[in-house]
């Protein structure tokens, strides 16, 4: 036979246990226990929001399928905060008065004066110190150089383009803007920021769209100038120039095909505007027809063009030199 039985001499088979709930009623009646924490639940959207931000962490914010070498930068939103970086460029930002909210120091730096004095400036001002690693200031200064150093400031507040010539009315002074037209480069708008400080401007003017804003590069470039210049922004700048000539201001703009030499225009030490282009392309079309004349700087034919900083510079040193005559 196939099987065991009483009369087979062999031990029968213990019979398989009867279906039944196996203690599940009872186990579903005594309750889960309390509620694990959010850090242990695998569907908590906080969890997964955790791990997002470990993971950006260690892989400075690059996606699994993107080469390392190539991070990916999220879009910085307009109300996001900015670095500077390096000891040159935080040290004189400090010295400047620029605002800032929190210091970051690298761990194990080498102590020099600069690091000294920012460190000195930043308590006195009472504004947070932190150290931490060099991964981390690389991720906050988008690769740039910063020598252990970085600098957060909050989001610049840009005024009216009104409020410019309410400056120099204030002042008693002759007013004195400059209006910047398609210059993308932040370092560009900065090292205008210093020329506009050097030679008595009132302010800059840039427009909301296509065009550099006051970010942690200009704030490096300007060498802490932008501490003390009014920077304004218009959502349209031919608009805001035709509102400034209703106002009885002149309106100059630079560019390389200009049918009058800038040392020969008048009005320089009248209520002017001063519009700088971009490098390479100049004025746009409607910004130039916005202007009352057009003027070139005189310059070798080997050169094709100046850098927008270099022009600034040299067209606020022109109207300076007209108006301390």
């Amino acid at each position: 036979m196939a099987g065991g039985g009483r009369g087979s001499g062999r031990p029968a088979k213990k019979k398989s246990p009867t279906k039944g709930t196996g203690g599940n009623v009872r186990r579903g009646l005594e309750g889960k226990g309390a509620t694990p924490p959010a850090h242990m639940r695998h569907w908590h959207k906080d969890k997964a929001r955790t791990e997002r931000i470990d993971r950006e962490e260690r892989t400075g914010g690059r996606s699994s399928s993107a080469s390392p070498r190539t991070p990916v930068r999220a879009r910085r939103s307009e109300d996001a905060p900015e670095y500077i970086g390096g000891r040159n460029p935080v040290v004189e930002a400090l010295r400047a008065g620029v605002p800032a909210s929190t210091l970051y120091v690298a761990l194990r730096i080498d102590n020099d004066d600069r690091v000294k004095e920012s460190v000195r400036i930043a308590a006195d001002r009472g504004i947070a110190m932190l150290e931490v690693g060099r991964e981390k200031l690389d991720r906050l200064t988008e690769g740039a150089i910063h020598q252990g150093m970085a600098l957060q400031i909050p989001p610049y507040e840009y005024a009216h383009p009104e409020d410019l010539v309410t400056i120099a009315q204030d002042a008693a002074e002759v007013p004195l803007i400059v209006a910047l037209d398609s210059v993308t480069d932040p370092r560009n708008l900065g090292a205008i920021a210093r020329s506009a400080t050097a030679f008595g401007a009132h302010g800059l003017l840039i427009p909301s769209r296509r065009s550099a804003g006051v970010t942690g590069g200009a704030w490096k470039t300007s060498a802490g100038t932008l501490a003390n210049m009014t920077v304004a922004r218009a959502a349209n700048l031919t608009s805001a120039l035709r509102d400034y000539r209703e106002a009885g201001l002149f309106v100059i703009g630079l560019d390389g095909e200009g049918t009058v030499e800038l040392g020969d225009a008048n009005l320089l030490d009248g209520p002017l505007v001063v519009v700088v282009g971009s490098e390479g392309k100049g004025l746009s079309r409607l910004v130039r027809e916005s202007c009352d004349l057009v003027v070139r700087i005189p310059m070798s034919a080997a050169a094709e063009s100046l850098n927008a900083g270099v022009a600034a510079g040299i067209a606020l040193y022109e109207v300076s030199r007209h108006r301390r005559r």
